[in-house]
């Protein structure tokens, strides 16, 4: 490969270098190998062969988990695009990006259904204790059916609060009103009277929202002005009887404040998909009956986390091509 102190940034490689910070499905892989010299980290890679290959490195196909901020984009100056396999890109710095003329881009609207479904089976899983029933069975503890056995909640007639109102909250709505449920929502803009309406959903203020929900789904970006806007005054706006379901992002709750309120009553239970120190959880939800946890498994489906690869590999493909990016962010 050529030397990290190579040509100047003006200066392009007859084949771009594409360095791709994690395991990704083959469908992306195989549009980034047609594009350039494409390298992947894998375990047991040493942060300074890590280094080498950014100091050379065109384009930067990114996960989650990975961090781009100044210090990460000081070690490739030669960079042109990070392509995040995400819609969500709170682990990238996007001003410090812009500032040095790189593009990013996300992979929005292909995984809203897959997400909205996992949404839809956690209101089911913690309203129904589907959870506490399979751990019951797994656990060898003796039980017969009775009337009172493990009763959980009905959803028909229920009151559904979504916090954000995008693709992946629309869509949540229209599998919530298949069970019966009404929808209200909060947004920081409200959506366009058309899809209300097509929706049957009324827009709320956010406490009002929490105050009167039977179950309040968290469909919001994370951003400084999100981070825990579910903590323990927002929990005790919520009714006793309310569940909390979060697949959105995990510092958008207040950890801590949830599991005190799971604890005490103050909500009736909670689902979650993401968490505050992923993938840490809180240890006193860990003890609890009334919550559902899962490992991030919102996109976690073949045909969605392909498509995902694919359109991060299409932006970049695009962008080192001097095109427009397909899914720019900001």
């Amino acid at each position: 490969m050529p030397d990290a102190s190579g040509p100047s940034n003006d200066v392009r490689h007859e084949r771009p270098e594409i360095v791709v910070l994690g395991a990704i499905p083959e469908p992306g892989l195989e549009v980034l190998r047609g594009a350039g010299d494409t390298w992947c980290l894998t375990p047991g890679v040493s942060a300074g062969e890590l280094r080498e290959r950014l100091a050379s490195a065109d384009a930067v196909v990114s996960l989650i988990t990975d961090v781009i901020d100044d210090a990460f984009l000081d070690t490739a100056p030669r960079l042109r695009i990070v392509a995040n396999v995400a819609v969500g890109y709170n682990n990238i710095d996007v001003d410090a990006c812009r500032s040095r003329g790189i593009v990013v881009t996300n992979t929005p609207g292909v995984l809203t259904e897959a997400t909205a479904d996992l949404a839809m089976g956690l209101v089911l899983m913690v309203t129904r204790r589907l959870g506490e029933g399979e751990r019951l069975i797994r656990s060898g503890t003796p039980w017969s059916w009775g009337m009172f056995m493990m009763l959980g909640t009905g959803l028909q007639g229920r009151r559904l609060g979504i916090v954000g109102m995008g693709d992946i909250g629309q869509a949540l709505a229209r599998r919530a009103a298949a069970f019966g449920m009404e929808i209200v929502y909060h947004n920081r803009n409200r959506v366009d009277p058309t899809v209300e309406a097509s929706l049957d959903a009324t827009w709320l203020e956010l406490d009002e929202l929490l105050a009167t929900s039977d179950v309040v789904s968290l469909n919001c970006p994370y951003s400084p002005a999100t981070h825990h806007l579910v903590d323990a005054a927002a929990l005790e706006t919520m009714r006793s009887s309310a569940f909390l379901v979060n697949t959105a992002r995990g510092p958008i709750v207040d950890e801590a404040a949830l599991a005190a309120a799971l604890r005490d009553g103050t909500i009736a239970g909670a689902a979650l998909d993401v968490f505050e120190h992923e993938p840490d959880v809180h240890p006193d939800l860990l003890g609890l009956d009334n919550v559902v946890l899962v490992p991030h498994l919102g996109s976690a489906t073949v045909e969605t986390r392909n498509a995902m690869a694919a359109l991060a590999a299409r932006n970049v493909v695009a962008v080192l091509d001097g095109d427009d990016a397909i899914t720019p962010v900001g």
